[in-house]
This record gives structure tokens, sequence and C-alpha cells, in this order.
């Protein structure tokens, strides 16, 4: 495997690696020599993604589970460390749709469900993994928010309420961390090619709303590669400077 990124060696993790978005992330940084921790739910998927790397010459580790759950967030971050000697690069990219319910829709079940994956797993895990990045004095957190942080018409309510407590995550880690090393920040796409899907409500009234004001301005389809190269761009040395940014990748949607 070739490095093209200037990862080497670094211990990297990807949530939701094992398709879509995700998976293209933890291809990229195993590209760029990462040692690279793939985890999901989803275990062909996930073994899938560590056979093909290790194939290709790399280095990968999986892990699978419900990183809602606290034991399976330990066991990430612990092994990770074990692994890897510590987690330079965090991506905080598992989530899932909500049905595109407006609030009087939305019923326990689905608000709980989609918070508890969108958003308080990825404040777990993070919460696991910043002691090391303190310990070592570095570290770099990089979450896959949005177009639904950045406005209220592109999802329902219990997904739309999660991508912007995202981007409160983000921006207040920046914040309480800049001064020890760590930088944290965001890409917020837009339509991307990936296996997730919408289960919506037939003849609710939340995707008719949603539908009829983001149909005409959403712009092309991305792909997952193009999601993963801001990942990977925001995650680099590159980036050294850039801290508590939340980045569109989205052809534009969130300019019109």
């Amino acid at each position: 495997m070739t490095s093209t990124e200037g990862f080497e060696g670094r211990g990297v993790v990807v949530t939701g690696a094992a398709s879509g978005i995700g998976r293209a992330t933890a291809w990229k940084f195993a590209q760029g020599g990462a040692k690279v921790l793939v985890a999901d739910v989803d275990r062909t998927g996930t073994e899938a993604v560590v056979g093909e790397i290790e194939a290709a010459g790399g280095t990968a580790l999986a892990v699978v589970g419900d990183l809602s759950d606290q034991r399976v967030v330990d066991d990430v971050a612990g092994r990770a460390v074990e692994a890897f000697g510590g987690v330079d690069v965090l991506v905080n990219n598992a989530g899932i749709m909500d049905r595109m319910s407006a609030l009087g829709e939305t019923d326990d079940a689905e608000w709980e469900r989609v918070i508890r994956i969108n958003l308080t797993a990825p404040f777990l895990l993070t919460r696991a993994v910043v002691p090391h990045m303190l310990a070592a004095g570095r570290g770099s957190i990089v979450f896959t928010a949005s177009e639904a942080s950045l406005r209220g018409s592109t999802a329902g309510a219990a997904y739309t309420a999660s991508k912007h407590g995202i981007v409160g995550l983000v921006k207040s880690l920046a914040v309480m961390y800049r001064g020890q090393g760590i930088r944290a920040n965001a890409i917020a796409p837009g339509p991307t090619a990936t296996a997730i899907r919408v289960d919506a409500a037939e003849e609710a009234h939340g995707p008719a709303v949603v539908g009829q004001l983001s149909g005409a301005t959403m712009g092309r389809f991305g792909s997952a590669e193009e999601q993963a190269a801001a990942i990977v761009f925001l995650a680099s040395d590159a980036a050294s400077f850039v801290n508590g940014a939340v980045l569109p990748v989205d052809d534009a949607w969130a300019a019109v």
C-alpha cells in the first residue's frame, strides 16, 4: 500500500467504517500509512474492510458493536491504544437518519434512537479518547455533521437536532483543548451516494416540507471518496491551524 498522505505510523479510529463515507475514510488513512481501527455495528462489512486493507499491505483492526454502548466504546479506545500505542486521529462518522419527521410527528423511540447514535455515541467515544490525546500532547478529532447541522430544512427534528449538537461538541472541544494540542473539526456533507436510507412515514408532514425546500437547490450527489478526502485533510498536518471549523462538502448547497 503506497503512502500518500503523511499519516505513517499514526493510530486512527474511524467509526461507521463498514461502508460509505467511513469505509472510504478508513481506506484513505490506510493509504497514507496509518494504522486504522475500523469500528461498526456491521460485522460482515467491518471485517471485509479490514481484510481489504490488510490484503493491500496496510494495518487495520476491527471492532464490532454499537457505539452507543459504553462497553463497546471502552473496547474501541482500549484496543486502539493497545495495538497502536495511542489514538492520533478519531473520526466520529457513524450515524443514522431519522424518518424526516416534523417535531409533532416524532415519537420517543425515534428521538431517543437518533440522538443516542448520532450525538451521545460520539460524545462517549471522544470522552474515552481525549485522555490519551492529552497524554500525547496532540490529537485531531473529525466529526461527520451534515447539511442538517447548518439549517432546518434537510431532515427531521431528531436528525437535525443531533447534527446541530455535533457542531456544538466540535466548537466546545476546539475551545477547551486548543492549548493542549487537540483540534476538533467537522464536515457537513451534502447529498452523498451511500447506503444510508430514509424510512419516511407515508403522508407525514415533515418529508413533504423538507422535499419541497431542498429538492431544487441540493445540487449533484457527491461520492463517499470526496467526503473522505475532506475528513483526511482536516485531520492532517496541512490543517494544523484549522480548529472548530464546520466545512460544507456539498457542491455549494449551503451557499444557495
